[in-house]
């Protein structure tokens, strides 16, 4: 490969993940009606030409952007796995806890409520994709959530607990989207953490 070619290379990805990053801001901040291809490839400092060249059409670009940051998303929760780790039970679910629903308070879920909910008003091509990618994102962060919290989904209601914990960040990622109440937000989040003491920290019976 000539010396020209990988710098070319590296431009074209470069110029990919700004695309990708505006669209998600872009659907953060306007929503779907007004974040057009025209509207990112701006915000990413690229003509719409550009933007086409990498995605087809916008609905190839905003899936493909809301997977990109879910990607990132997972590869956080590995990082904070392993920073996690030397900590006690207690501390390291509050911890984790924390974080998971910092995961639903930022830009990425506004964006992602966007694509829902562009998805769910006669859009048939977008939804079938939205639903794949969701189902794709919902599996892999209940995974992750499952590593971190070390839990044992072979015994009664952990795997219930651990999909209402992510429920529960789910919820409250909405309810930050009207008023951003931190103090009620630390509340709730101290209750998950004793709630999943008391679930987590019950000896597994044999034959149960």
């Amino acid at each position: 490969m000539d010396a020209v070619t990988v710098p070319k290379q590296d431009r074209s990805r470069a110029t990919r993940r700004r695309l990708l990053e505006a669209a998600i801001a872009c659907l953060a901040e306007h929503g779907w009606a007004g974040s057009t291809v025209s509207v990112v490839a701006a915000r990413a400092g690229v003509s719409r030409g550009a933007a086409q060249h990498h995605f087809r059409t916008r609905d190839d670009l905003f899936t493909a952007a809301v997977e990109h940051v879910a990607e990132e998303r997972q590869a956080a929760l590995r990082t904070l796995m392993a920073a996690t780790s030397p900590l006690p039970g207690p501390a390291r679910r509050h911890v984790i806890v924390t974080e998971l629903v910092e995961l639903y308070t930022g830009p990425l879920f506004r964006a992602a409520l966007q694509l829902w909910v562009a998805a769910s008003h006669d859009h048939a091509q977008l939804r079938r994709r939205v639903v794949d990618l969701e189902a794709r994102v919902g599996r892999e962060t209940h995974r992750m959530a499952v590593e971190l919290l070390r839990a044992d989904e072979t015994a009664p209601g952990v795997r219930e607990t651990v999909q209402g914990l992510l429920d529960m960040a789910r919820g409250l990622g909405l309810a930050t989207l009207l008023t951003d109440d931190g103090a009620r937000r630390r509340r709730v989040v101290e209750q998950w953490v004793r709630i999943l003491d008391g679930v987590l920290d019950v000896p597994v019976r044999d034959g149960r």
